[in-house]
């Protein structure tokens, strides 16, 4: 599995970040986590408002930040 944070790097793409992090921890899954701050690579997900959340390259949230139990839901229905 890999996760991408979409985003400029700010408070909140760190936040979601870290969030997802430890989503992964409570599910006991490990994934290759990217932090992506190109606004081109940005805008090829078709993303409008960051942090956005990408799993499996496809775009699961954008614009918020996402609580850990909330992330860790998104995670266990990508999985299937």
């Amino acid at each position: 599995m890999t996760i991408k944070i979409l985003g400029s790097g700010c408070k909140y793409c760190t936040t979601l970040f870290e969030n997802t992090k430890t989503a992964l921890l409570s599910l006991g899954l490990s994934a290759e986590m990217i932090k992506v701050t190109d606004f081109a690579e940005i805008a090829s997900y078709g993303v409008m408002s960051t942090p956005a959340l990408v799993i499996d390259e496809k775009v699961i949230s954008s614009g918020k930040v996402l609580k850990p139990k909330e992330i860790e839901n998104l995670i266990e229905k990508a999985a299937k």
